[in-house]
């Protein structure tokens, strides 16, 4: 069983990865509906592994665990809103 430091570890790389993957896709302007809710997603994605292992909230009760994430897809909901559904 991987110890906290090796979790840590392995999911500062998958950070790393996901931002990296971010840059090039804005790198190569492809911008269309579904790269912006593939972006979306990894932000998402990016957003709550930080919450669960850098906030140390992967262990707490579920309803302390509930107002970030809660909040973190209020705020992606209303950036996917204000993308597709322009005024």
């Amino acid at each position: 069983m991987p110890n906290l430091k090796n979790i840590v570890e392995i999911v500062w790389l998958i950070l790393v990865l996901l931002t990296l993957f971010t840059f090039l896709l804005g790198l190569f302007n492809t911008i269309n509906t579904s790269i912006v809710a593939v972006l979306l997603i990894s932000t998402f994605i990016k957003a709550q592994l930080l919450i669960d292992y850098f906030m140390g909230l992967k262990n707490v009760r579920l309803r302390y665990r509930i107002i970030p994430s809660f909040w973190l897809f209020i705020v992606i909901s209303l950036i996917a809103t204000a993308y597709y559904y322009p005024i």
